[in-house]
């Protein structure tokens, strides 16, 4: 049963990074790394990295 809810989340999570990452400029294939939970984490960081620097033009 786990594992059926963390492939759930997975998914929920990996859809909309695929609809978000290009508008980061960044590839949307790197979704697959919220595979693993660091990966999201990296990913979230990033993006937010990437949204103070469009903030600050």
């Amino acid at each position: 049963m786990e594992g059926l809810i963390w492939i759930v989340l997975t998914v929920a999570t990996i859809i909309p990074m695929v609809k978000l990452l290009p508008h980061f400029g960044l590839n949307k294939y790197w979704a697959i790394a919220c595979l693993i939970p660091i990966g999201t984490v990296i990913l979230l960081w990033i993006m937010a990295m990437k949204l103070q620097e469009m903030e600050r033009r």
